[in-house]
């Protein structure tokens, strides 16, 4: 399937009288299967972010190593220079919100694009107008996502997801359960992490899907063998590495895969019960200072190439359709997974506070 570049008679007019050189933009892979309308469109995307002269994006998950990656990669798909600008900011669920809100209030937006594993906020702010409309060509590889109720077409769409699950090292437990519940009776009181939802909104949207499939009870009997609250997927790695817990509930496959490219041997699974799969929506601000670049980036990360290093590097499930993970052990096939189903469309901002409010009633943190 070609990627669909929108493109006004003008630009057609352009290519055809030689003002825009289809040589040149056949010359880089973003124009790749693409016919002469569809790269003078690219080209003059690409001429327009290059004026703009930087991007602004934020995330959270993708580490700085991966952006790295990401940001050459980026440069070499369109052609850029390395003088092209990406200023990266990693921030926590909670925390990107916060600022988003203020900036959205102050109607000063610093971010063009950003990434956030939170559906419900993701679609209530897309009704307000605070996203722009722009139909990349690669949604047309999403639709079975969006579909699920993983995206609005033309106004975002997840770029890989992921799930807050239990983790272990295999050096320090032996653990051969296949359920929450196995999970649970296996770890001793005191020596396990679960999701602080008071710090994360994605562990708090994690918490409402679980909530659907476990029941209140087993957070009860969770509560009683006093887990500790982290807040970071990073933090709780890091506790199970040096053998502080035994197991986080609260586990991000990305950091099993980094950890475990290091030497190390942690290991995940994906409970029998089923799991909250958090989408990482993506989108741009209507209000982007730089738009153009804005519209390369989502184009780039939710291509075939954006797509590998995001699941290479950091584990993301992709849902682009076809798309085979490299990693299927740890970021399973997209198909293949058996989700908690929950309709984040229809779960309103109030609904999740009640579950805020249930869980902190709970565990008292």
């Amino acid at each position: 399937m070609k990627i669909a570049h929108f493109a006004s008679i003008g630009v057609a007019a352009l290519v055809l009288g030689g003002a825009i050189c289809p040589a040149v933009a056949q010359d880089i892979p973003a124009a790749k299967g693409m016919n002469d309308i569809e790269r003078a469109s690219l080209m003059q995307t690409i001429a327009a972010a290059k004026a703009e002269g930087a991007l602004n994006y934020s995330d959270t998950i993708i580490q700085p190593t991966t952006n790295d990656v990401l940001v050459s990669a980026f440069r070499s798909y369109y052609g850029l220079a390395n003088t092209f600008t990406v200023n990266y900011t990693l921030l926590t669920s909670g925390a990107m919100i916060t600022r988003v809100e203020q900036e959205l209030s102050a109607n000063r937006i610093t971010f063009d694009v950003a990434a956030i594993g939170s559906p419900t906020w993701t679609f209530e702010r897309q009704k307000t107008g605070a996203f722009l409309n722009y139909r990349s060509g690669q949604y047309d590889f999403y639709q079975d996502a969006i579909k699920a109720g993983l995206g609005v077409d033309g106004y975002f769409v997840l770029n890989g997801g992921y799930a807050q699950i239990p983790i272990w090292n295999t050096e320090i437990f032996d653990f051969k359960g296949k359920s929450y519940k196995d999970a649970l009776a296996a770890v001793p009181a005191g020596r396990f992490s679960i999701g602080d939802v008071v710090q994360s909104e994605s562990h708090l949207t994690t918490y409402a899907g679980l909530r659907q499939a476990l029941g209140v009870d087993y957070f009860k009997d969770m509560a009683r063998k006093k887990p500790t609250f982290v807040g970071r997927s990073e933090l709780s790695a890091q506790r199970i590495l040096t053998g502080q817990d035994m197991m986080a509930f609260g586990g991000n496959p990305s950091r099993v895969h980094q950890s475990n490219q290091k030497g190390a041997k942690l290991k995940i699974f994906y409970p029998e019960e089923g799991f909250t799969f958090l989408p990482q929506m993506t989108f741009i601000f209507a209000k982007a200072p730089h738009p153009n670049a804005a519209k390369l980036w989502i184009d780039f990360i939710l291509s075939e190439t954006g797509q590998k290093i995001l699941a290479d590097k950091e584990a993301l499930i992709s849902a682009r359709a076809g798309f085979q993970s490299p990693i299927p052990d740890i970021a399973p096939n997209f198909s293949s997974l058996k989700i908690i189903k929950v309709d984040w469309e229809k779960m309103s901002a109030q609904e999740l506070i009640k579950y805020r409010d249930e869980w902190v009633s709970i565990f008292n943190p």
